[in-house]
């Protein structure tokens, strides 16, 4: 007996012995920056439920002991970057070398001092938080950023809003949504932008042509619309916004969640319904003023500090009647219309939408895919389709009263490439090539002469931006663009339009053949544009800040500025384009000065934009056709120059009370005519007194007054037209602008539980009737009166 507990005790001791010798492995390794390799001192590496860890040493390296074989998951973490979660094998002796982000702090900086992530530092932009948007959710794109000082807009009646940024809108200005240049005919002054504000997590506002990374021919600036930002967490979150408002007796609703897991993989969706009927003005009502639109968007992919992509599809159908008094049929309806105090078609409200109208859907298909190099930086690769689909309806009789007068048919296919090279953030260079091919279908169904021809269109752009930290107050930022654009066209011309033009001396080499009393001709145009830009920011205190900027773009004329040609009736007016026209050139210098101490904070922002070549339209005269006598615009070009000042002040009267004055003063001028720009804004001064109370279900109330001037600079473009019926000629007055006017809208908000918000506005609170300078409709009624929206938000 004796003998046999002998010998299992001695297999015990063997066996622990055995596993005492196993238990020994150690693992080695260091922690060093992913960027530019250099060590990390003070890191800590952690066994998970384990009371075993380590700190790197002065060279970023760092030693566990007394490790059995198995698998382990290591916790890895360091004050200046974000925690990693790593799994590592141990059979033997082993060595890891571990990178980690640390510059997230530094990024993450970036985001508290600007309120929301800004892409560029010398440059004047502004964002827009999702506290913000979701203010208009009831409204658009434009009238969003119209908070922004020196951006107004232009208007199509109450429901097409086109942003106007210091001056400058269309063309000039670039929309992006989700790292997509948004392309949806924008060179209409009628088309707004195709985007549901609902979906935004945050807009970026860029003034001027600075932004060389997304386009070189934003002379105006570029608009950004981000998406929410998607963490590397396992959650489920989403919300719901439900709003209704008076004017219009609107509703709608927007929703969106997204499923999120710990290792970097993501769905999400976000779908949106809004609806409005006739609005109403403060003494009748917009007759054929509703609207309504439809939206979904869905996206997938997966998120990690070294790869990761993402892929998205959005869809948008917008319907928006237009006001039914401002379809005239002739010269003489427009000076009644002009000439009348009230639109000279009022019916009882009602939700259809008839002729004049527009329907436009646009959908957007993106991929995108990213890979970081350690010590060498971050390879962006990014391909995106569009298709955009436009009609516009007139009044029309008998079997062509459901055609549309337009219908377009563009599509888009866009490659892009940048590579961030940031192995030291104080010299960050980065570059990047572009490539697009558009074509544009206008259908010749539509039994009316086509204002927009067929075209294909190919671009090619190349751009390096280069960002230095000279020291701690004072940052440079250097870049240059080239880009290439490429517009073939086939177009149909009346014989006499193009002898009228001069056409058929300087380009009688495009006539492919005569069909009648029409040329079909094909005009070619190549375009090389170089853009560059130069910034710097210098911090000459904790409480003063300067920023200076010098832009140079170039803006090959779009389509309609080229070949318009043809009565717009949307727009009620014939447009001519020039063959002749020349690409713009744009010269834009400028300054902002920030302070912030204590209780104060004042922006001031100032430029100077010289534009040689610049391009516009205006009106010359009347045309008759066989529907009668219309005004004809035509498209020019002169040097310009645009000069202004935005101004942004906030005082905190008392620890609850904050006032707050944001104002925009611009000047346009023709240098060529001596004479002032046509569709400048006028002055504009908004001043804000605020109320927050954390205690009362932290509520916030907001008192908005703006005061627009009336705008005293502007070209007399009048006309004197024949009145057949009375055998007289008449002055046609489409220049002198309305008075000035002073609104004010008030909003509360109340946050009632962690779940559920309410919010409560009312815009034009007094009810007052007034005419907007910059309103294509101001001839034929007021804008809108009073509307009080209610909206509700659920956070799950």
């Amino acid at each position: 007996m004796i003998k046999h507990l002998c010998g299992v005790f001695i297999l015990v001791c063997f066996i622990t012995g055995l596993n005492a010798q196993r238990c020994n492995i150690v693992f080695n390794g260091s922690v060093k920056d992913f960027h530019d390799g250099s060590p990390l001192i003070g890191a800590t590496i952690e066994i998970e439920n384990s009371r075993q860890y380590a700190v790197t040493d002065d060279k970023g390296n760092f030693e566990l002991k007394n490790l059995c074989p198995n698998t382990y998951w290591l916790i890895v973490s360091h004050m200046s970057c974000e925690t990693k979660k790593i799994q590592i094998d141990v059979s033997k002796e082993t060595y890891k070398e571990i990178l980690l982000e640390h510059h997230f702090e530094e990024l993450k900086e970036v985001t508290v001092k600007g309120k929301g992530v800004k892409r560029t530092q010398t440059s004047q932009e502004t964002v827009l938080k999702n506290t913000v948007l979701e203010r208009y959710t009831t409204q658009s794109l434009g009238d969003a950023i119209k908070q922004i000082p020196g951006v107004s807009s232009i208007n199509t009646g109450n429901s097409i809003v086109k942003p106007v940024i210091n001056g400058l809108h269309s063309s000039r200005i670039l929309v992006l949504t989700n790292n997509v240049r948004l392309q949806d005919q924008e060179w209409g002054i009628e088309h707004a932008p195709n985007i549901d504000i609902s979906a935004a997590g945050s807009i970026s506002l860029i003034k001027g042509s600075n932004a060389l990374e997304f386009a070189g021919d934003a002379i105006g600036g570029v608009i950004i619309v981000n998406p929410n930002r998607v963490y590397a967490k396992d959650s489920l979150y989403g919300k719901t916004v439900l709003n209704g408002h008076q004017n219009g007796r609107g509703y709608g609703m927007n929703t969106s969640i997204t499923r999120s897991w710990d290792k970097g993989w993501f769905v999400g969706g976000q779908a949106s319904y809004k609806r409005a009927g006739d609005f109403k003005a403060p003494d009748y009502n917009l007759t054929n003023t509703g609207n309504e639109l439809r939206s979904f968007s869905m996206n997938t992919g997966f998120n990690s500090l070294e790869k990761g992509f993402d892929v998205y599809y959005s869809y948008l159908k917008n319907e928006i009647g237009i006001l039914r008094a401002s379809h005239i049929g002739n010269v003489e309806d427009l000076v009644n219309a002009i000439n009348s105090q009230q639109p000279l078609v009022i019916d009882n409200f009602t939700y259809n939408i008839n002729p004049p109208k527009q329907e436009v859907t646009h959908q957007i298909l993106k991929t995108n895919f990213y890979k970081r190099f350690k010590r060498l930086g971050k390879l962006n690769i990014q391909y995106d389709y569009q298709k955009n689909r436009r009609f516009e309806f007139d009044l029309r009789r008998g079997d062509d009263r459901n055609v549309a007068a337009i219908d377009l048919e563009l599509t888009t296919y866009t490659f892009k490439s940048t590579l961030k090279l940031d192995t030291n953030l104080d010299q960050i260079l980065k570059v990047g090539i572009l490539g697009s091919y558009q074509n544009n279908f206008a259908n010749p169904d539509t039994g009316i002469r086509r204002l927009i021809p067929d075209y294909s269109k190919f671009d090619l752009g190349l751009f390096t931006i280069g960002n230095f930290k000279l020291h701690d107050k004072l940052v440079f930022d250097l870049g240059i663009r080239y880009d290439f654009s490429r517009i073939d066209a086939k177009k149909f011309y009346q014989i006499s339009r193009w002898e009228a033009q001069g056409y058929n001396e300087e380009f009688s080499d495009l006539i492919i053949r005569q069909e009648g009393s029409q040329y079909l001709v094909n005009p070619v145009f190549n375009f090389h544009n170089v853009s560059a830009s130069v910034g710097m920011l210098w911090n000459m205190s904790e409480t003063d800040s300067f920023i200076f900027n010098y832009g140079l773009s170039n803006r090959a004329p779009n389509p309609s500025e080229f070949f318009s040609d043809g009565l717009h009736h949307s727009a009620a007016r014939i447009e001519i384009g020039d063959l002749r026209i020349r690409k713009e050139t744009s010269h834009r210098v400028s300054g902002t000065y920030h302070y912030t101490k204590n209780r104060f904070n004042m922006h001031v922002e100032a430029f100077f934009n010289r534009i040689n070549d610049f391009i516009y339209i205006e009106p010359t005269g009347v045309e008759t056709t066989i529907r009668g006598a219309f005004p004809v615009w035509e498209y020019k070009q002169v040097n310009a120059s645009l000069f202004g000042v935005d101004a942004s002040l906030k005082y905190q009267l008392y620890s609850k009370w904050n006032l707050e004055n944001k104002s925009s003063l611009i000047k346009g001028k023709d240098l060529s005519g001596k004479r002032p720009l046509i569709d400048i804004p006028a002055f504009r001064t908004i001043t804000i007194l605020e109320y927050t109370n954390e205690k009362w279900s932290k509520l916030n109330v907001e008192l908005q007054s703006e005061w627009v001037f009336r705008q005293n600079e502007y070209p007399d473009n009048n006309f004197e037209a024949y009145i057949p019926r009375t055998g007289e000629y008449v002055l046609v007055d489409i220049s002198t602008p309305p008075p000035a006017y002073h609104v004010l809208n008030v909003m509360a908000h109340l946050k009632i539980t962690d779940t559920l918000q309410l919010s409560l506005m009312a815009n034009n609170l007094f009810d007052t009737p007034y005419r907007e300078y910059l309103n294509r409709l101001r001839y034929f009624a007021d804008e809108l009166g009073r509307n009080m929206i209610v909206q509700l938000k659920f956070n799950y």
